[in-house]
């Protein structure tokens, strides 16, 4: 009699325990479901897009020469949306000539597009490496990467990452000096 109470005991047990399994299987399969439906909807969302439109000489200072670069940047939201930062990265020749970060650079307009400026600053020793290619057009040939960071409520963090190549021409003599 006592081995059958223990073996009703047993298969008590057993079955709690497939029971609980069971629960904890379906639980996690819930959590991934769950999981893929928050992944699916975030990319489903619409995300502000950017464009590097130009790239143009500024000025010249005593220790480096300054670019513009124009960035377009399309809020597809009513709403107002906090830019974070504006990391950039300026190549020629294969080799970084500026990197630097442009902290809040304000907000984008709701349901519009808003023109960012971005300046970059280039050591004036950075360009004595960039001679050969400025004696023999006059210009320099760049890549322009720019990293933007977005604060969106809700979501967190979004960055946009944006690369333009293209040629910066040089000012002249005669249009420093005008």
């Amino acid at each position: 009699m006592y081995s059958l109470c223990t073996r009703a005991k047993q298969h008590k047990l057993c079955i709690l325990k497939l029971l609980l399994i069971t629960i904890a299987n379906n639980m996690a399969s819930l959590l991934e479901e769950a999981e893929q439906f928050v992944s699916d909807t975030l990319a489903s969302i619409p995300k502000p897009k950017a464009t590097v439109i130009d790239v143009d000489f500024k000025g010249i200072g005593l220790d480096s020469v300054t670019y513009n670069a124009k960035v377009s940047v399309s809020n597809p939201y009513i709403a107002p949306i906090p830019i974070g930062e504006v990391h950039y990265i300026l190549k020629s020749a294969g080799s970084v000539i500026a990197t630097g970060t442009i902290p809040d650079q304000g907000s984008l307009k709701g349901s519009d597009d808003t023109l960012l400026n971005v300046e970059v600053k280039v050591p004036h020793t950075v360009l004595i490496s960039l001679v050969e290619d400025i004696a023999v057009d006059w210009d320099i040939d760049y890549e322009l990467q720019v990293n933007l960071v977005f604060d969106l409520p809700f979501i967190g963090d979004i960055s946009i990452p944006i690369t333009k190549t293209g040629v910066i021409k040089l000012p002249s003599l005669a249009d420093l000096f005008a």
